[in-house]
């Protein structure tokens, strides 16, 4: 995940790239909202109980997980991990330093720590680990596709 945090520091700089062919938000709203689950989702499974992780199937997260993908337009994210209106450069830079301390810290995390996500359901450290790689890179296409098809 260090080099999409370098993707994702590179890209600041098109923050306020915006093309609604392929987004109704700009770069900044999705780097935004990137580094918020990251984050997020990082202090869920710190703070979680591991002894009620119950491993279970789900045939959503089968799909995204096989083949990596999340399909653009079908997800809704909690209101937690939404980004503000105005969304400043210092606030993405600050949220990019928190979450490369927080990926150095993963693997310190117990294998049962977990989060329930809305659509994949209870998923362990290596689950939210993997999710997280497969949120990130759907963004990071989104904006490359917003940064090659631009009109400002």
């Amino acid at each position: 995940m260090e080099n999409q945090l370098q993707d994702i520091a590179y890209l600041i700089q098109f923050r306020d790239r915006y093309n609604s062919q392929v987004s109704k938000v700009a770069v900044a709203w999705h780097l935004d909202h990137t580094l918020k689950v990251i984050n997020k989702i990082h202090t869920i499974l710190q703070n979680s109980d591991p002894t009620v992780y119950e491993k279970r199937f789900n045939v959503w997260r089968s799909i995204s997980f096989l083949f990596r993908f999340i399909p653009r337009g079908k997800g809704k994210s909690p209101a937690s991990v939404l980004p503000p209106s105005d969304i400043k450069t210092e606030n993405i830079l600050s949220q990019l330093e928190e979450a490369r301390i927080h990926i150095s810290k993963f693997e310190e995390l117990d294998e049962n720590a977990n989060f329930m996500h809305p659509v994949f359901g209870q998923l362990n450290k290596g689950q939210a680990k993997y999710f997280l790689k497969i949120h990130t890179k759907h963004h990071l296409k989104i904006i490359r596709d917003i940064l090659g098809k631009s009109r400002e």
